[in-house]
């Protein structure tokens, strides 16, 4: 049964989207066939791997709210192991939709237990909010990973994100937990990025991975060529980070 990581962060901008399309490759490079749930309305983890949305059906919308079978939704990627749950632009109205279903925290996991025995891990790329689409994803996931950029209002989101994590536990989802804090946007020639990656040590002692992802130009342009950074520049400092944190990701399970 696939191990379940939600990538979450309600902070827009911290390079969630980069972590869950990079994380899925690196972990499909290691060879362990991985699934990328794109959950998120924008669909930048969609196009990020190269797939057009216009037009596409069914995609995780049809999954949540028409009972559409997941494996009929999921896509091939360039990737031999790894394989897409695609969004597009109506999974934006999917929160205020979602509200009058039954169940309506468990859709996700509903949809995505047909397929979970094909797949060592399920990445899902959650959206830049707390409502009902990263609720669903918390209740479907194993543990939440949460990327966070080395910026000054870095811990403020992070105390609330981490309460709602708590909260799913205890009302909706025994089985969640955090499997750890990933620095983003790197700087270390700063003294604020080493001043925040301190902060969250001492704030989270032993929840805070050790590889820091660096701001990086490769990181930055691998999604317009819909490529992970693995297949746009694999010698770049970004493919190098995020292939340690794959590293750390499968030694942590």
């Amino acid at each position: 049964m696939a191990k379940t990581l939600a990538i979450a962060n309600q902070k827009g901008g911290v390079g969630k989207t980069t972590t869950a399309v990079n994380l899925a490759a690196g972990l499909a490079v290691a060879e362990h066939p991985t699934l990328l749930v794109d959950l998120d309305p924008q669909g930048n983890a969609t196009t990020g791997l190269g797939v057009k949305k216009a037009g596409l059906y069914p995609t995780v919308y049809h999954v949540l709210l028409d009972n559409e079978p997941a494996e009929k939704a999921i896509l091939d990627t360039e990737l031999p192991h790894l394989r897409l749950l695609p969004s597009e632009v109506d999974l934006v109205g999917a929160e205020i939709e979602l509200v009058a279903l039954e169940r309506r925290e468990s859709r996700l996991k509903t949809g995505l237990e047909p397929v979970m025995g094909s797949y060592d891990y399920v990445i899902i790329d959650c959206p830049p909010s707390l409502g009902l689409l990263t609720i669903n994803a918390l209740v479907a996931a194993d543990r939440v990973l949460v990327p966070l950029q080395c910026e000054f209002y870095a811990l403020e989101g992070l105390t609330h994100l981490l309460k709602t994590v708590k909260l799913v536990c205890e009302r909706l989802n025994r089985r969640l937990g955090v499997a750890g804090i990933v620095l983003t946007m790197f700087d270390g020639r700063t003294s604020l990025a080493l001043q925040i990656r301190d902060e969250v040590h001492r704030y989270l002692p032993g929840e805070v991975f050790e590889t820091l992802i660096p701001r990086n130009v490769r990181l930055s342009e691998a999604p317009s060529h819909g490529k992970p950074v693995m297949l746009y520049d694999l010698r770049s400092s970004g493919a190098t980070a995020y292939l340690e944190l794959t590293r750390e990701v499968l030694d942590h399970e």
